[in-house]
């Protein structure tokens, strides 16, 4: 019964051309049977081994000629190509003496990129204007940040507040002022590359946090029509990708994060001084995305981060360690869990002395855990927008 019928069934695997890291992705099973009779399935996905699962395995049924859709979802937490196999299917009758093997989807290469996910995520809601939706808070403007461009007709959808009274007198029809943008402002995503950022939080690196936060965050400014830009380092530069927002930036930007590689060596504040002293002319926003677990870590870098502020709009960008968090949270019973909490406590006045440390030096600064940094970067960029910094 099994045998007989040649293409008793069909099968694919439906997913996207790339992943996205640090996200759930959805993959998909088709499945179509052609068998004129019920039918029991045991299905197989050979996945990745990066995600190191053996246990998924799909049990179902299909009638005579139906289809049936398996979705799943998976989450890698790492950069890089990742090969899928074969999707392995066990047919079996109402019987159950026998079982059928087929397979499908043979050997495909997948990347995972950084968060393209996210990046949508938060474009659409830049473009809808519900960013506070997100979490993004909403922060009232000082100043004007339009300049006067030309007065045109009105137009079905302009703003009555642009109407110029003295124009549409003169030509007796409605008249509107058109404003533009101030000279965009440059961005530029500092990611350290070094052993700071190797430190993992829910199975992924600092260093991959950042790197997602970096692409959602030149999105962001190319959309609110600043440049955005990238420069990568450890004990020497990685990559610099000059400031812009032609159409094609973000896509060289992706490409350029999804190929980042390190050796988590220890970083050189000095080459990144010099290099950005070299390179950019232009007063522009530093985001530098890193990590300082103590005050003297700091200050070895206080004085290239004091000359980089002094030249440009410098913002540190560092983190809370939240497994640390949660012991202080702990009640301690016992003498070993009491020296437990006073460290963990320790470590987090140190975090509070690194901030008022750079505020004392007139540097922005963000503390974040590592799921929020995206947030907090954006609300950080909205907040100097606002106040006129950049």
């Amino acid at each position: 019964m099994l045998f007989r019928v040649k293409r008793g069934l069909h099968g694919e695997r439906l997913l996207a051309d790339k992943l996205s890291n640090g996200d759930e992705n959805e993959i998909s099973i088709y499945l179509e049977s052609f068998y004129t009779f019920p039918i029991s399935l045991r299905v197989f996905d050979e996945i990745p081994h990066q995600f190191q699962r053996r246990d998924l395995e799909f049990t179902l049924h299909l009638a005579a000629g139906n289809q049936k859709v398996i979705t799943y979802s998976l989450r890698p937490v790492k950069r890089g190509e990742y090969y899928f196999g074969s999707v392995n299917v066990l047919v079996s009758s109402s019987l159950k003496l026998i079982s059928r093997r087929f397979r499908f989807s043979n050997d495909k290469m997948v990347p995972v990129y950084p968060s393209y996910i996210q990046m949508r995520k938060y474009e659409l809601l830049a473009i809808s204007h519900r960013l506070t939706d997100s979490g993004i808070k909403k922060i009232r403007r000082i100043g004007h940040n339009q300049e006067f461009e030309l007065i045109k007709d009105y137009v079905s959808g302009d703003d009555f507040r642009t109407v110029n009274w003295k124009a549409t007198a003169r030509r007796s029809k409605l008249m509107v002022n058109q404003y533009q943008d101030e000279r965009s402002q440059q961005v530029y995503s500092l990611i350290d590359k070094g052993r700071v950022m190797q430190m993992p939080f829910a199975g992924m690196s600092l260093l991959d946090y950042a790197i997602n936060a970096a692409l959602v965050i030149s999105n962001i400014a190319i959309k609110k029509s600043d440049k955005a830009g990238l420069i990568t380092f450890q004990d020497r530069i990685g990559n610099i990708l000059p400031a812009g927002r032609i159409n094609k930036q973000m896509a060289t930007i992706q490409e350029v994060l999804y190929n980042q590689k390190t050796a988590f060596l220890e970083s050189d504040y000095s080459v990144l001084y010099s290099t950005i002293r070299r390179n950019l002319s232009q007063r522009s926003l530093l985001l530098l995305f890193t990590n300082f677990e103590s005050i003297h870590s700091l200050h070895r870098q206080l004085p290239y981060l004091l000359k980089l502020n002094n030249m440009h709009l410098l913002v540190v960008i560092f983190f809370e360690n939240t497994e640390l968090q949660k012991v202080t949270e702990y009640p301690a019973n016992t003498v070993k869990e009491i020296y437990y909490k006073a460290i963990a406590e320790r470590f987090s006045y140190e975090k509070k002395l690194i901030v008022r440390e750079l505020q004392k030096h007139g540097i922005q600064c963000i503390l974040t855990s590592p799921e929020k940094l995206t947030i907090n970067t954006i609300n950080k960029y909205l907040e100097l927008k606002a106040r006129n910094l950049i």
